[in-house]
């Protein structure tokens, strides 16, 4: 075997074992070797070497069946972290987290209607600041960024992202350089579905769809556990699919996208229309006059209450979004649609409406048992997301065993 296998082969070993001992533990050294067909000298030497680097501690004793007491192992998923930049089309977010994907602390800086190179400029800016706020870098597995539009995983560059302005910037280049440590770029849709299939509610489900309803409307796409990516990494760019070929022109270039018709500068839009068109609604009241404090918290609390023009909207939303959802459905064939975003998170109504529309429209075989939820990471989607590309790629986690 040459020497190249040889690592490669170790790697392979050593991440299996660590993986067994994150999923199985605590565990001892021979019911490791039991369970992952790897000799018990290879996983000895690979144990020892974990506990050295702080991925692996020693618990205690087990039972004996005969013999010693063997040692118990567990993973340590605290003595590590990954840092993860999480960009949406207005604020960048930070997070340190655990290899577990647990938040030890975040940041939130709001963009500010900053496009192109202030965003990188922006980024870079608030990164610095969080890496020295960090105890022991060295302790930093990796960085994390997540970015809306069309991205290049493989060579980490964000090809193109129309509202921000971003066209070939090679992000993985500069964070590396910047900090000399190992970078990944990822869709951010395509980072939180991998998210909900490692941490989330709906973890049975190898084909699975997750939709963002926000700033912008996007949507990750599992297919077998596998992320369908696209020759070009841009599969997923849900809201820029056509919806009305009468509609406005986007800012990609096309003319009536989904995007257009359903994300909040659209709601906002039709908000403020029926306000000044002197329709009664508690949306008036509820931001004291002022449309510019209308946020979609407060939009969502007007569904709640019943105000009749934010569920004539939402039922707009509902439909054009059905729409969408059924088309993919009869495209994918998902066993699961998670809905999440600043819209659809914590909007019940708009979550039956939408329910209820798929099951009416969508090709019977396919609709048939499909469940349909909502988000169940929370509001730290984004930056669990990112710590699950960063724990994927280093220790090739099987989405299988979680």
């Amino acid at each position: 075997m040459r020497k190249g296998d040889l690592k490669l082969v170790q790697e392979l070993n050593r991440s299996i074992i660590l993986n067994k001992i994150r999923s199985k533990g605590p565990i001892s050294r021979i019911s490791l070797a039991k369970e992952c067909s790897i000799s018990p000298s290879t996983v000895a030497s690979a144990v020892q070497e974990l506990i050295k680097e702080g991925y692996v501690s020693e618990l205690g004793t087990g039972k004996s069946s005969g013999g010693r007491r063997p040692i118990l192992l567990q993973f340590a998923p605290d003595n590590h972290f990954i840092i993860v930049a999480a960009i949406t089309n207005s604020a960048i977010e930070l997070a340190e987290l655990n290899l577990e994907a647990h938040i030890k602390r975040k940041r939130l800086k709001p963009m500010d209607g900053q496009k192109g190179e202030e965003v990188i400029r922006l980024m870079t800016e608030e990164l610095d600041l969080f890496m020295q706020e960090c105890e022991g870098l060295e302790r930093c597995v990796g960085v994390a960024v997540t970015v809306p539009g069309v991205v290049n995983v493989k060579e980490g560059m964000v090809y193109y992202n129309s509202k921000l302005r971003l066209d070939n910037v090679p992000l993985k280049k500069l964070i590396e350089h910047r900090y000399g440590m190992q970078t990944w770029i990822e869709n951010d849709a395509n980072a939180v579905v991998l998210a909900e299939r490692m941490f989330g509610s709906c973890g049975e489900y190898p084909d699975l769809l997750y939709i963002v309803v926000g700033d912008g409307v996007g949507a990750g796409i599992l297919v077998n556990d596998s992320i369908l990516r696209g020759s070009r990494g841009g599969a997923g760019e849900f809201g820029h699919t056509s919806v009305s070929r009468s509609g406005i022109r986007c800012e990609c270039g096309n003319v009536g996208c989904l995007e257009n018709t359903i994300s909040w500068s659209a709601v906002y839009s039709r908000i403020v229309a029926g306000i000044t068109s002197g329709r009664p609604t508690v949306l008036h009241e509820l931001c004291r006059g002022n449309f510019s404090d209308i946020r979609p918290s407060i939009y969502k609390e007007a569904v709640r209450l019943g105000d009749a023009l934010a569920l004539d909207i939402n039922e707009e939303i509902a439909e054009h979004l059905s729409a969408g959802i059924v088309n993919l459905v009869n495209l994918f064939n998902p066993g699961a649609i998670i809905l999440d975003g600043s819209l659809a998170y914590d909007n019940p109504i708009l979550l039956e409406r939408v329910r209820e529309h798929v099951l009416r429209h969508g090709m019977r075989i396919l609709k048939d048992g499909v469940r349909i939820a909502q988000s169940s990471l929370g509001p730290d989607g984004n930056l669990i997301g990112g710590a699950a590309v960063v724990l994927r790629h280093i220790f090739r986690f099987s989405l299988a065993e979680t």
